[in-house]
């Protein structure tokens, strides 16, 4: 038996339109964002896909991206679950700089290693900088040590795997069907644990924004395959765009 797990990407940020590092910073859609998402629900439907719960981070360019969604598959009533674990990576001190401006700064080459490579963090937070998650109320019942003052993907796919495996897995085990709705970064750090995505190829994954990803799974939850819904093209261009963003 094949199952098939649905992760959406969150519809174009306004940090997005303006090329800025985003990370945990809480910032909404843009217009082109909400056409993305309600695309995404379009397309779900279209293709004839139900849901019994959907997973998402707790920033609300992920909540609203799945309840537009939802709301065009006439599925907002469905259970949702909301965790940290499925939030975005943490880009430090980068968190709203401007891509362009900081690889003039520092040099395109080394904010690309920040931005892309699996085990390389940009530089740290301090306790006190108002962009730290201890500082925000959301993070309040969490111990201090498990929230990032920045992240690599490698801690990315560290502090996702165990919603991964004490969520999502029992959820699709007993024939649930799950949508993701997630981060460019979340959801590679998914796809490098499902289909075992070398460290140094991972650097190539590229997430498009507000377009269905769709995973098939073996019964043991193995990967068989995976493919974008509507137009391939139209998949393949946004990715690219998200390869090339300056830094």
């Amino acid at each position: 038996m094949v199952t098939k797990l649905v992760l959406l990407r969150h519809g174009e940020s306004q940090w997005n339109l303006e090329n800025r590092f985003t990370g945990w910073t809480d910032v909404p859609l843009t217009e082109k964002g909400i056409a993305e998402a309600t695309e995404g629900g379009r397309l779900l439907s279209e293709a004839g896909f139900g849901f019994d719960v959907v997973h998402t981070s707790v920033l609300r360019r992920a909540i609203h991206t799945a309840n537009l969604a939802l709301d065009v598959m006439d599925l907002h009533w469905i259970p949702v679950t909301r965790h940290w674990r499925l939030n975005e990576r943490h880009y430090g001190a980068l968190q709203g700089l401007n891509k362009k401006e900081t690889a003039a700064e520092h040099g395109a080459d080394r904010v690309f290693e920040w931005r892309r490579s699996y085990d390389v963090p940009p530089p740290a937070l301090v306790d006190t900088d108002d962009r730290h998650p201890r500082n925000d109320p959301r993070y309040g019942g969490l111990t201090p040590d498990v929230l990032p003052a920045t992240e690599c993907l490698a801690d990315v796919v560290a502090r996702m795997l165990p919603y991964w495996h004490d969520w999502s897995v029992p959820d699709l085990k007993g024939g649930r069907r799950v949508l993701v709705a997630a981060h460019g970064n979340s959801i590679r750090a998914l796809m490098k644990h499902l289909k075992q995505i070398p460290e140094d190829e991972i650097v190539g994954l590229n997430i498009p924004t507000g377009i269905p990803l769709v995973v098939e799974l073996d019964d043991d939850l193995a990967h068989l395959g995976d493919r974008y819904l509507g137009d391939s093209d139209a998949a393949a261009k946004a990715a690219a765009a998200v390869a090339g963003q300056a830094g």
